[in-house]
């Protein structure tokens, strides 16, 4: 039995010394494993530059490329969105619970499907909220929210309901393709405002977003919806390699219709089979632990199935 011992210990110590001599340097690479077309030093990764399509479109509006402020500009989100590694996975994943949602209110609403992803632009699809306030996955301030129907109150705020907000979006959307002329200059619009979109054309005197001398944000804001467009659209053209069961499902849900104040909602959750965690999940637009409708109005709250 001692020899077996023996021999796998001195099996055991040539390995320690190989792991040993391999590692020599820190993180150096070993020049003899390395590639003739990369040189030995403390990275051995090869980062390529993001290839820009020869092609691209916004809502059926063609982007030129041949200027070339616009071509850097979307190089440069290009670039920022496909190496952003986490914060791109996350959006993946999130995509396969809200695009069917939002297409299907595009759809309805007459709008091109390319702009479900300014929704992606504006929050990663998450209901978060900006430092000047706005909420939701539509990122709506509360006075612009109101003023397309939403209602937002300490109870009850409708910039986190994603069908109402999505429905909203729509109108203010269409209401500014309508003054300005193109879609560009309307999702342009839902980043700066209509009057300060509007003071920049006037001053500037011309008419397409790709002539404008923009801020920082709104110059970026077009064309990282541009981008995420066209990574999401060719994702592993892009790196990003997913299978169907790394997306996040659609919630089943079944829906019930309350006309009634809801003086706790912990207390109704229990009523309807499920919990008071799982409500204000699936409806992020209840704020509060209750609900008061003098009014009789109908609300439409999501349960699990």
């Amino acid at each position: 039995m001692k020899q077996p011992v023996i021999a796998l210990v001195v099996i055991n110590v040539i390995l320690l010394g190989f792991i040993l001599a391999s590692n020599i340097g820190g993180s150096e690479v070993n020049a003899a494993n390395t590639p003739d077309d990369v040189k030995p030093g403390p990275v051995s990764i090869k980062i390529l530059p993001v290839k820009l399509p020869k092609y691209v479109d916004f809502a059926g509006e063609v982007v030129p490329l041949d200027i070339f402020d616009v071509k850097e500009r979307l190089d440069r989100e290009m670039t920022v969105n496909a190496y952003w590694h986490s914060n791109s996975l996350a959006m993946f994943k999130l995509k396969n619970r809200s695009f069917p949602v939002i297409e299907r209110i595009l759809k309805e609403e007459g709008l091109p499907e390319d702009f479900k992803y300014l929704a992606l632009a504006e929050s990663g699809l998450k209901n978060v909220v900006s430092p000047s306030n706005a909420a939701g996955v539509w990122q709506f301030l509360e006075g612009t929210g109101k003023n397309f129907g939403l209602e937002i109150n300490d109870e009850v705020d409708e910039r986190y309901h994603l069908e109402k907000a999505t429905r909203a979006a729509c109108k203010y959307l269409i209401k500014t393709k309508e003054e300005f002329g193109s879609w560009a200059l309307a999702a342009a619009s839902y980043n700066m405002g209509t009057s300060g979109l509007r003071r920049m054309i006037s001053g500037q005197k011309v008419t397409s977003y790709f002539d404008l001398y923009l801020n920082e944000e709104t110059s970026r804001y077009v064309f990282r919806i541009i981008a995420l467009k066209e990574i999401f659209n060719s994702p592993t053209q892009y790196g990003f390699y997913l299978e169907s069961e790394d997306l996040y499902d659609e919630i089943p849900t079944r829906t019930v219709v309350v006309d009634t104040s809801i003086a706790d909602l912990a207390t109704f959750a229990i009523e309807q089979g499920t919990n008071y965690k799982m409500v204000k999940l699936l409806n992020p637009w209840l704020r509060s632990n209750k609900l008061t409708n003098t009014t009789g109005k109908k609300y439409y709250i999501d349960l699990p199935k």
